[in-house]
């Protein structure tokens, strides 16, 4: 009987989206669920294929990725990130599922920073901090579509001089292109009229087993990264860089990430587990491995590569089962890992990291390539 209900729900459910069931992603998304107009720009969900079957779905609601859909080690097909079905819960909660980040990814301690002698002050969001460029970052903004076939989609963006507070305007385009060895390469570029400041990344919540309402705290991490940027209780970076040798910051043997999450460190206290960027050994090569998780349950494997110096590890801490997703599945606590590739957090008041001060005339690049297979 129970199941006779459920099938029953599941129709009322299709016949109300008015999605025919041929019109549906691979991932179960229908299209007309992200049609929108917001500030005069119209919404829509962009899918792309491979030969494999490999498919991803994305929004240019915020450039976010929307859907993964991935085969696992018996070749069914697992969806490995959090989100939502529909464009209204994209506005209505704030989240930064799959979003595309910017003018500034991560933190800028207390909202200030100076360049050329001049003092900008930004909308403060995080424990006092500018996080994610702010309120109305990025991951907020409808980006226009510049190119879209079945394999790549180019969204494009103009950010006003003062937006948000930030000094130039910035056109950016964001490329996603899904390749035939299961990779979603994503690569970034903007252009300034006057010095700014920008650091762009993707910030998808990756749950590889498939099954989100459970935690990813059973996957197996490695970082290429030998040292990493502690952080004080309100998240932001002090200054230092500090040797993960010996701590449960030490992800350079692979591990599950629940092995230390939990163990007394200040730095697991501070973050509330893990929330940090790591220093990358990796010299900016995009060929040579940055990281990876993999998921024991699934056999689904996640690589990342990148020419970004560093990558911000977030093991979902704030996940607290108030968000409801896809399939009506109930997001918990550490129920995904982020693996958001990036300068470090705060760069602007640190000089001596790397810069990531764009000046006019010269043009802002960044990549990033998550590529999945399956493993013993």
């Amino acid at each position: 009987m129970k199941r006779i209900v459920l099938n029953l729900l599941i129709v009322v459910s299709l016949c109300m989206s008015g999605c025919q069931e041929s019109e549906r992603t691979l991932s179960g998304l229908c299209s007309k669920d992200f049609s929108k107009m917001i500030s005069g720009k119209e919404t829509g969900l962009y899918r792309l294929v491979n030969e494999s079957g490999m498919e991803v779905c994305i929004t240019n609601y915020g450039g976010r990725i929307v859907s993964v859909m991935v085969p696992d080690r018996n070749g069914n097909m697992q969806d490995v990130v959090l989100g939502f079905d529909n464009i209204d819960d994209y506005c209505r909660i704030q989240t930064d599922f799959g979003a595309t980040i910017g003018r500034y990814a991560n933190r800028i301690s207390g909202g200030v920073f100076e360049l050329d002698g001049q003092t900008y002050h930004l909308p403060v969001n995080n424990f006092g901090h500018c996080l994610h460029g702010g309120p109305e970052g990025w991951q907020y903004k409808v980006f226009d579509v510049l190119h879209y076939e079945d394999d790549s989609l180019t969204l494009g963006l103009v950010s006003p001089d003062g937006d948000s507070n930030f000094p130039g305007t910035v056109r950016v385009q964001v490329n996603f292109t899904l390749t035939e060895d299961n990779s979603i390469d994503i690569s970034y570029k903007a252009a300034t009229d006057k010095p700014t400041i920008i650091n762009m990344t993707n910030h998808s919540y990756f749950n590889l087993s498939g099954n989100p309402s459970s935690p990813a705290t059973d996957h197996v991490l490695y970082l290429n990264a030998e040292s990493f940027t502690p952080v004080d209780s309100t998240f932001m970076t002090t200054g230092e860089i500090l040797a993960v040798s010996g701590t449960p910051m030490d992800f350079t043997i692979p591990k599950t990430i629940s092995e230390d999450i939990d163990k007394e460190y200040v730095q697991l206290a501070n973050g509330r587990g893990y929330d940090h960027n790591w220093v990358l050994n990796t010299e900016g090569d995009s060929g040579i491995l940055a990281a990876s998780l993999f998921c024991p349950k699934s056999g689904i494997k996640l690589e990342v590569f990148t020419d970004e110096p560093g990558i911000q590890v977030y093991t979902g801490n704030f996940l607290d089962g108030t968000v409801k997703g896809k399939k009506g599945i109930i997001y918990g606590n550490r129920a995904s890992v982020c693996l958001e590739t990036q300068h470090y957090p705060d760069s602007p008041n640190k000089p001596q990291w790397p810069s990531v001060v764009l000046e006019p005339g010269e043009t802002y690049t960044s990549s990033c390539t998550y590529r999945f297979s399956v493993a013993d």
